[in-house]
């Protein structure tokens, strides 16, 4: 097997194998159309808004029923030449509505499975002064089905009383969480 061989392709995600130390094959997902993923916590200053979201993997299996995220997005997938922060624009308008009035950037480098896929993400902070939606947010074919805004003082409850009515947290939102409390 050379170093990343493709087993299996899609449009949008391969599965690759790749020699392991122990000498067997290490199988892992691949995205070939995206540069990056971005995470987007859109935040006013006492909020935060979160995405309610139908996963067909995660129901397949029957785990749960919804997934706690954020706005997220890949970058380069449907957009040519795209950068992050235009992602992040255009990621934030469709699944939100909204319009950011600043942008930070918090890290290039959140891997978000490691062992099963080679996503690495860009999380950004979107600073939002007026929370009205400036166009209609899209389903994103059906799988987002709510946005809330959960009060920054409240955000640990309330994700702990989601997880206990069998809700799934995302990876991503939790890494992002620490970015929140920075000093």
């Amino acid at each position: 097997m050379n170093m990343n061989t493709v087993l299996y392709d899609t449009k949008f995600l391969q599965l690759k194998g790749t020699p392991a130390k122990s000498g067997n094959t290490w199988v892992y997902t691949h995205r070939p159309n995206a540069k990056d993923i971005v995470i987007i916590l859109p935040q006013t200053e006492d909020e935060i808004l979160f995405i309610i979201e139908e996963r067909p993997p995660i129901q397949a299996e029957n785990l749960g029923r919804y997934t706690i995220g954020l706005v997220a997005g890949l970058v380069g997938d449907e957009r040519e030449n795209e950068t992050i922060e235009d992602a992040i624009k255009a990621e934030l308008l469709e699944e939100a509505g909204l319009v950011a009035d600043s942008i930070e950037i918090k890290s290039h480098k959140v891997a978000s499975s490691p062992g099963c896929n080679t996503e690495i993400c860009t999380i950004a902070f979107a600073n939002i002064k007026d929370k009205e939606p400036v166009q209609p947010p899209v389903s994103d074919g059906g799988i987002i089905v709510d946005r809330v805004w959960v009060r920054k003082d409240n955000v640990y409850n309330w994700l702990k009383e989601k997880e206990a009515d069998g809700y799934i947290l995302t990876a991503h939102a939790l890494a992002t969480m620490f970015y929140l409390y920075e000093k």
